[in-house]
């Protein structure tokens, strides 16, 4: 049978989600407890990539087991798991519903802080800059849902078949006093380092080391050069999943679903 995993992770000591024989990484931990739980191995499919020291508050894995179970499966991974990694939900699918393919959207919350705290240094980036021009920022972020090719907000965009993304929402959230901020995108597909790129971008511009203009050079030409530098990773977080119903319900109704 199929299960679909609820779950939610910080990055900080995680090079990505992705399993790699040289790094420690999200994937590898959590099949090595469920291998050590179930006693049979196990291979997971996340819902999409994460980069190293990126953060997730909404995740899902899938796993096929066929092996049933007469315990609380959730507790017992919870108490294996570093506390960095929590399940919230395991839930039986009917059919072969998958994580990453059948997802049509994803939203990304980045965060920024503009003063030193230490309760905030691994879970929001860090910019001691006040004073950023947050109007300027925003119009700068709004042009974003007014093109779809983001080949000069990626990293490497030869390896991509298209770089074509449809980002359907784009809003800077920020405090009274501009010290606290929030990047929220949502797009059905994401390139690599794209959010890490728009948030530098956007960043440059309230500096105003750049033009909100430039966030229009950039779509329009691919020319990353044109652009900011890339933010850090530990202000990114993978926030909401939309999944594709097709019409067939087979998603609980509290799951985010189109």
């Amino acid at each position: 049978m199929r299960y679909f995993f609820h779950i939610s992770f910080s990055g900080t000591h995680y090079r990505g989600w992705q399993r790699q024989a040289s790094a420690v990484n999200v994937q590898q931990v959590l099949e090595n407890a469920l291998e050590q739980i179930l006693k049979l191995p196990i291979t997971i499919t996340g819902c999409g990539r994460t980069d190293a020291g990126v953060h997730a508050s909404q995740f899902f894995f899938h796993a096929d087991i066929e092996q049933s179970w007469d315990f609380d499966l959730q507790f017992r991974l919870n108490k294996v798991l570093p506390d960095d990694i929590a399940i919230f939900e395991i839930l039986p699918m009917q059919g072969e519903p998958h994580a990453r393919f059948d997802a049509t959207a994803r939203t990304y919350d980045y965060f920024i802080h503009a003063y030193k705290d230490p309760f905030l240094s691994s879970i929001s980036a860090l910019y001691l800059e006040r004073g950023l021009a947050l109007d300027r920022m925003k119009d700068a972020m709004a042009l974003l849902t007014r093109y779809n090719d983001y080949a000069a907000f990626c990293k490497t965009p030869a390896n991509y078949r298209t770089t074509i993304c449809n980002v359907s929402s784009a809003v800077l959230f920020a405090d009274s006093s501009g010290d606290r901020m929030r990047f929220q995108i949502t797009a059905n597909r994401f390139l690599g380092k794209m959010v890490r790129i728009i948030v530098g971008t956007i960043i440059d511009v309230g500096r105003g080391r750049l033009e909100p203009g430039a966030v229009y050079r950039g779509l329009s030409t691919g020319d990353r050069r044109v652009l900011g530098i890339t933010a850090p990773p530990d202000g990114l977080y993978l926030a909401k999943l939309v999944l594709d119903d097709e019409g067939q319900g087979k998603w609980p109704d509290h799951l985010s679903v189109r």
